[in-house]
């Protein structure tokens, strides 16, 4: 079956990308992994307005993929960190892509802003395509589609 005959709406690209796709989740996304935890230092750091950064960090909780966690210092008021749970953490691969592919294709001549390296050996941190059986995919390599059990046909 070829994949324009099946609906493109229950592709998991297409839930994935209406979840993070937009530009503003994935920069909260990477301040999140880069430790920044508080709404104030996201805004701050983001320079997002903050009625946007509520609806996206909201989408982030409701999908959970962040979770709130409270704190209160001395003399305030409760407020509240955003975390990353083990779904969140789970983009990890997506985003380390995105930094790959932007330091390849988009770098500036003064080279890359920031690397990530392994805490443990202080290597750097790529991502690495390959199959269930352990083959590494070099970026030519073939590969196909197939219908997966939630595929659905699309609707003529």
């Amino acid at each position: 079956m070829d994949c324009t005959e099946l609906d493109s709406g229950t592709c998991s690209v297409a839930r994935t990308a209406s979840l993070i796709g937009d530009a503003w989740t994935v920069l909260v996304l990477r301040d999140l992994f880069n430790g920044v935890r508080r709404f104030d230092d996201l805004a701050g750091h983001l320079g997002i307005a903050r009625n946007v950064l509520t609806r996206r960090l909201a989408t982030l909780v409701d999908a959970g993929l962040v979770k709130r966690v409270p704190y209160r210092e001395p003399g305030r008021r409760e407020r509240h960190e955003y975390h990353l749970t083990p779904a969140g953490r789970d983009l990890r691969p997506i985003m380390l892509a995105m930094l790959d592919w932007g330091d390849t294709h988009l770098v500036g001549e003064d080279g890359p802003p920031m690397r990530m390296e392994h805490l443990e050996c202080g290597a750097p941190v790529h991502v690495e395509l390959c199959c269930e059986n352990g083959h590494v995919l070099e970026p030519g390599a073939r590969v196909r589609a197939v219908p997966g059990p939630g595929a659905r046909p699309r609707a003529s």
